[in-house]
């Protein structure tokens, strides 16, 4: 149940990814987390959404949603597989069952 995010676009630039997707995930004036407990206080997507990136990458410090973009900084930089595991969170976000 629930659809899969489509990604459109992936970037990365030294401690950032900024990941364009086919939906809106917030609104225009976006939702800012600088770590998992001001996240999980949250009762919004995109605070749901935040959570869920902390949780799967203790590497991340902070995570913004605006609109349909989501863009996240990890301090270590990023490698193929932290962008994959990141990629999946967000397009799997709005699956209930995979």
């Amino acid at each position: 149940m629930g659809q899969t995010i489509e990604i459109l676009k992936t970037t990365a630039i030294d401690h950032m990814l900024v990941i364009e997707t086919d939906r809106n995930l917030a609104s225009q004036n976006g939702e800012s987390y600088a770590g998992i407990d001001a996240a999980g206080r949250g009762t919004t997507f995109p605070a749901k959404l935040a959570t869920r990136l902390f949780e799967a990458d203790a590497g991340i410090d902070h995570v913004f949603v605006m609109s349909n973009t989501v863009s996240v900084r990890r301090p270590r930089g990023w490698d193929d597989v932290h962008v994959e595991v990141t990629r999946r969170v967000v397009g799997e976000f709005y699956r209930f069952y995979l």
